[in-house]
C-alpha cells in the first residue's frame, strides 16, 4: 500500500461515512495530479518525493476539516440569544440564592464565612444545572437548520440604534450585582418581622431598633433600585432618563449610609449569647468606617453619572 493510499484512508477516517468515498476520489485525483506534474520535472519519484507532497498538503485531520468543516456545539445564529439567556438565568439564580441564604443566615445566625459558603455552594449547584439545561436546549435547536435560519428577524437600516459611546452600554454583571445587593438589604430589613419574640431575644447580633425602623422607611428607595435595574435589563444602554434616575437613587443611598454612620449604633449584640465578643466601642468605630467607605461607591457613581449627563447635553 503506497503512501497516497494510506494518506487518503487517514483523511477518510475523519470524515462522515456518507462522504468518504466521494471526497476520497476527489482527493486521490488531486494528489495524483500533483505527483504527475512533479514526475514530469524530476522523472521517477521516490517515497520521499511523495511524502514531501503529502506533508505540504497538511495533516489528514486538517484536510478532512477543509472538506467538511466541524459544526459548533451551538449554531452561531443562536449564540447571541444563548449568551443572553445564560446571563439572565444565572443572574436571577444569583439573586434568588442571595435571598435564600440571607433568610437562613438571619434565622440561624451562623457566621459570615458560612453565609458566604452557603451563597457560593448554592449558586454553583444551581448554575451548573442551569448551564447544562440551557446548553443542551440550544444544542438541540442548533441541529435544526430550518429553525436556525428563522432566528434573524426582519430589519431595516432605519431601525438601527444611534451610535453611542462605549460607556453607555450597561453590563449585565453590574445589573445583577445591584439586584443581589438590594435583595439582601430587603431581606435583612424585613425578615425579622417573621420572628417570634423568643427568637428575637435569642439572636446574637441584630439590627438596632432605631436603625431597623429607619431602614424600613427607606424600603421605597431599595424597591426603586430594583425597578431601575429591571428597566436597565430592557434597555441596555444609558440615556438621559436612566442617568437622572440613577443620580437620584445614588444620592439617596449616600444620604442613607451617612445617616446610619452618624446616628448611633447600627447593631445590637446579645452579650449573654456572645460573652467574649471583642470591645463594643471598637466594633462600633469599625462599623462607622465601613459605612463611610461603602458610601463612597454610590458617591462615585453619583459624580460619574453627573459627568455623563453633561456629555449627553453637549452631544
Amino acid at each position: 500500500m503506497d503512501l497516497v493510499t494510506r494518506y487518503i484512508a487517514a483523511v477518510q477516517r475523519e470524515l462522515p461515512e456518507d462522504k468518504r468515498d466521494e471526497i476520497g476520489r476527489e482527493l486521490n485525483a488531486n494528489i495524483r495530479d500533483q505527483l504527475d506534474a512533479l514526475a514530469e520535472q524530476k522523472g521517477e519519484l521516490s517515497d520521499d518525493d511523495s511524502a514531501a507532497v503529502l506533508l505540504q498538503m497538511g495533516h489528514p485531520r486538517d484536510v478532512a476539516q477543509q472538506f467538511v468543516p466541524p459544526q459548533p456545539l451551538i449554531s452561531l445564529s443562536y449564540m447571541p440569544v444563548y449568551r443572553y439567556t445564560l446571563y439572565m438565568v444565572l443572574g436571577i439564580l444569583f439573586v434568588l440564592q442571595i435571598i435564600a441564604s440571607t433568610s437562613a443566615w438571619l434565622h440561624s445566625q451562623f457566621g459570615l464565612l458560612l453565609y458566604l459558603k452557603s451563597v457560593a455552594s448554592g449558586f454553583i449547584g444551581d448554575a451548573c444545572l442551569a448551564f447544562t439545561a440551557i446548553t443542551v436546549t440550544y444544542m438541540l435547536l442548533s441541529r435544526e437548520p430550518a429553525a436556525a435560519a428563522k432566528t434573524t428577524p426582519n430589519w431595516h437600516p432605519r431601525q438601527l440604534p444611534a451610535v453611542e459611546p462605549g460607556w453607555q452600554t450597561i453590563s449585565l454583571q453590574n445589573i445583577f450585582t445591584d439586584l443581589g445587593t438590594y435583595a439582601f438589604l430587603l431581606v435583612l430589613i424585613w425578615y425579622p418581622l417573621w420572628f417570634t419574640p423568643e427568637q428575637l431575644e435569642a439572636q446574637r447580633i441584630s439590627l438596632a431598633e432605631p436603625a431597623r425602623q429607619f431602614l424600613t422607611w427607606c424600603t421605597p428607595v431599595l424597591l426603586a433600585g430594583i425597578v431601575l435595574n429591571i428597566g436597565q435589563l430592557k434597555q441596555r444602554f444609558w440615556n438621559r432618563p436612566l442617568l437622572i434616575a440613577n443620580v437620584a437613587l445614588n444620592s439617596a443611598l449616600v444620604l442613607i449610609l451617612l445617616y446610619l454612620a452618624v446616628s448611633g449604633p447600627l447593631l445590637e449584640i446579645n452579650m449573654a449569647a456572645l460573652p467574649y465578643v471583642f470591645e463594643w466601642d471598637y466594633l462600633q468605630r469599625t462599623i462607622v468606617v465601613t459605612l463611610l467607605i461603602t458610601a463612597c461607591f454610590p458617591g462615585y457613581e453619583l459624580v460619574r453619572d453627573l459627568l455623563r449627563l453633561k456629555r449627553l447635553a453637549r452631544a
